[in-house]
This record gives C-alpha cells, sequence and structure tokens, in this order.
C-alpha cells in the first residue's frame, strides 16, 4: 500500500518575468506588473509530497527530517532571498514562472530522493496562485 507523506516549506524570492526576444511592448502586454524592470517579489509556499510504500521497521514512508534537510540544502539556501532572476543559474535562461520554479525545483530534489519513491510539488506564488508538478 502507498502512502503520501507532505513537507510545507517557504522562501522568499524576487523575480521579473521577461522574454528577451520580445519587444518591450510585448513583454509588458504578456507579463503585465510581472514584467517590473526593478522586480517584484513573493513570499512562496512549497510542499513537497513523497509517495512510498510504509517501512515495516520504521513505520515510515521516509524520513521526514532527512526530507527537511534535502529541502533546505538543495532548495532553501539556492533560492531563498534572492532575485532569481540574477542571482541564480538556474534561472539566467530560463523565465522564473511559477510553472519554471516549480520544474527546477522537482528536477533538483528528484536527484536528491530516491527513485523508489514519487515525487510532487505544489507551489503557491500567491495565495491564490499555485502550480503542481507533475500534473494529474
Amino acid at each position: 500500500m502507498r502512502i503520501s507523506v507532505f513537507r510545507k516549506e517557504h522562501f522568499n524570492a524576487a523575480h521579473r518575468l521577461h522574454n528577451a526576444s520580445w519587444s518591450e511592448e510585448k513583454n509588458q502586454s504578456v507579463f503585465g506588473k510581472c514584467n517590473n524592470p526593478s522586480y517584484h517579489g513573493h513570499n512562496y509556499e512549497m510542499i513537497v509530497q513523497i509517495i512510498g510504500e510504509v517501512d515495516p521497521e520504521t513505520g515510515y514512508v521516509m524520513d521526514m527530517k532527512v526530507l527537511s534537510d534535502i529541502i533546505k540544502k538543495n532548495v532553501l539556501e539556492k533560492f531563498d532571498h534572492k532575485n532569481l532572476n540574477l542571482d541564480t543559474k538556474e534561472f539566467k535562461n530560463l523565465n522564473p514562472t511559477a510553472e519554471n520554479i516549480a520544474l527546477v525545483i522537482w528536477k533538483i530534489l528528484r536527484k536528491e530522493i530516491d527513485s523508489k519513491y514519487d515525487l510532487k510539488i505544489k507551489l503557491y506564488e500567491t495565495e491564490r496562485n499555485f502550480v503542481e508538478f507533475p500534473a494529474n
């Protein structure tokens, strides 16, 4: 029987949504306020979901302290209180939309978490706007 466990974290980061191959007018038309040349910030809420079998010896799917440490080292230390466009290699050439941030976080954590587990990322950019990868 498979069961899901979840770890909720948060980080604060600034970004600008911008496509360098477009005109300023098109960027403004598509991205609106999110295209502000001075950037803008979000208080991101992230939920990491691990799906797997319960270990009969520990009663855990995964040790949540281990998961917390993986997230802290590989996500929070990279992105918290950073300008995603300017301060991170992951978004030097990738538009830091919520969709792309979730994909990047999933790829980072997928390398660190045993493949016997399924992994999902839910990322809240605002209280009302969020994304999930992979989608159901």
